[in-house]
Formats: C-alpha cells, sequence, structure tokens
C-alpha cells in the first residue's frame, strides 16, 4: 500500500509568500527563523538579568587586593599601572638630546625648502614685470606688466612711453611736426583685416587669456604652499623651544612649575 501511495505524484509543498501591501519589509519570516531570533532574544535576556543582579549585588566598599596598587586621580578616575618601568635620568638626557638634533635637522630642512619656494616666487614676479627707469631727473616709476617673456625681451619702452619732448617741461629739442592731409587720408584708409587674420588674433588672444589664468592659479598653488611651509617652520620652532626648556629643567639651569601648580626657580650660589 504505501508502495502505491510512494508511485502517485503528490503535490508540492509551496510555503507562503510575503504578501504585496508587506513586501517593503522583505522575505516573510518562515518558522524556522523564528526560533532562531527567539533564541537568541531569550539569552540575551538571561544575560542582561545575571548582570543586574550582580550590580544590585555589589558592595562599594568590599575589600580586594587590587585597592592596594590602585591609585585614583584628583577628577575620582581610577589610574592603574601599565607596567612601563621609569628609565635613568642620563638615559632621558640622551633621548632628549637626539630629539633636539632630529628637531633641528628637520627645522633646517624646512627653512631650505622656504628659501626656494620664495626665490622661486620672487623670479616668477620678476619674470613679467618691466620697469621704465627714466633719467635722474625723474622721481616717479612706471611699471608695465607683459604676459610672456618673449614680449619682455621684444619690449620698446621709447615706442611705449614715447621720448617725452611732447610733454610739458620736458624738451627734447623737437618741436611737434603736423602731418599733411594726405597722411591723414591714408592713415584713414587703412585695410581693414581679413577673416583668416581675425580668427587668427582671437585664437592667439584666447591662448594668451589661458596661459595668464593657468599662470594665477600655479602662482595660488605656490603661495599656499608657502604658507604651509611656513606654518611647520614655527611649529618645529615652538617644538625646540619647548625641548630646550625641558632639558634645561633636567639640568636644573632654569626654574619653572612643579605638579603642584607652585612656580619655583633655581637658587644660585652665592660668591
Amino acid at each position: 500500500m504505501s508502495s502505491m501511495r510512494n508511485a502517485v505524484q503528490r503535490r508540492n509543498h509551496k510555503e507562503r509568500a510575503q504578501p504585496e501591501e508587506r513586501k517593503k519589509w522583505g522575505l516573510l519570516e518562515k518558522r524556522k527563523d523564528y526560533k532562531l531570533r527567539a533564541h537568541d532574544h531569550k539569552a540575551k535576556q538571561a544575560r542582561l538579568k545575571i548582570l543586574k543582579e550582580k550590580a544590585s549585588e555589589r558592595n562599594p566598599d568590599e575589600f580586594s587586593f587590587g585597592m592596594m596598587s590602585s591609585t585614583v586621580d584628583k577628577a575620582g578616575r581610577k589610574v592603574t599601572d601599565r607596567g612601563n618601568k621609569s628609565l635613568d635620568m642620563d638615559v632621558v638626557k640622551l633621548l632628549k638630546t637626539q630629539d633636539a638634533g632630529y628637531i633641528r635637522t628637520m627645522l633646517q630642512m624646512v627653512r631650505n625648502e622656504r628659501e626656494e619656494l620664495e626665490k622661486r616666487l620672487v623670479l616668477e614676479d620678476e619674470e613679467v614685470r618691466v620697469l621704465k627707469d627714466g633719467d635722474n631727473e625723474r622721481k616717479g616709476r612706471h611699471t608695465v606688466y607683459v604676459g610672456r617673456k618673449e614680449e619682455q625681451d621684444e619690449f620698446d619702452d621709447d615706442e611705449w612711453f614715447g621720448k617725452g619732448a611732447e610733454m610739458p617741461g620736458r624738451g627734447g629739442g623737437k618741436e611737434p611736426q603736423v602731418e599733411d592731409d594726405d597722411e591723414e587720408g591714408t592713415s584713414k584708409k587703412q585695410k581693414r583685416p581679413s577673416k583668416r587674420q581675425q580668427e587668427a588674433k582671437d585664437l592667439a588672444q584666447k591662448q594668451e587669456q589661458l596661459f595668464m589664468s593657468k599662470r594665477e592659479r600655479a602662482q595660488q598653488r605656490a603661495a599656499a604652499h608657502l604658507e604651509a611651509v611656513k606654518a611647520r617652520e614655527r611649529a618645529l620652532m615652538a617644538a625646540e623651544e619647548e625641548l630646550e626648556l625641558q632639558r634645561a629643567k633636567m639640568n636644573h639651569t632654569v626654574g619653572g612649575v612643579n605638579k603642584n601648580g607652585v612656580k619655583f626657580k633655581i637658587r644660585e650660589r652665592k660668591r
């Protein structure tokens, strides 16, 4: 009979799925999942119950041998020994000396880096600056900024500033000449640039603007790097001063403040 029952195909067991309105909560929890979750919850509750009983039955005045070696700071916090051994004074002085040498080495490296950055920034500023130094009679300066090194080499100060003969108070020995009407007519009838020349001029102008913007961003990055190097130099100088003060206190050559906050100074022997 059992063989006949197994020969007949039975319906496959299908577990109920999560309803459509509850699909946002994920898969439907089965009995085996519920049993695992309930067992874990009950185990946690049992552990919490044991800990609560221990905390309620604890006697703060109960003696333990750990009280003999433990200490408490001013705030009431327990200070335990980490097992570190105190070094001899000579060893500590040697370590302080090595630290001072390392700080001096790093400080010298940072100073050299700062000087190189300052020189580079100064050279970049002078690269695009042309100063027109006049005669001894002139008291002021006029600064002309150009975009590239080639423009600086091709710069003609007489063409830019003029020779000064037409300006009042600066006689050059030459009278201003009056142009003829024919020359004025020819100057007005100058040829307009062609389309290709205009496009080449616009392209050159765009490239020059792009170059100037890139150069400005590079100068800003260099200035930020310089400020960071200066800050690191100040921090190393402060560390060197603090280390020198600690070494002087260890050698009993200067005063200071003890652990109780009382200032003291070294008494010198009377001569």
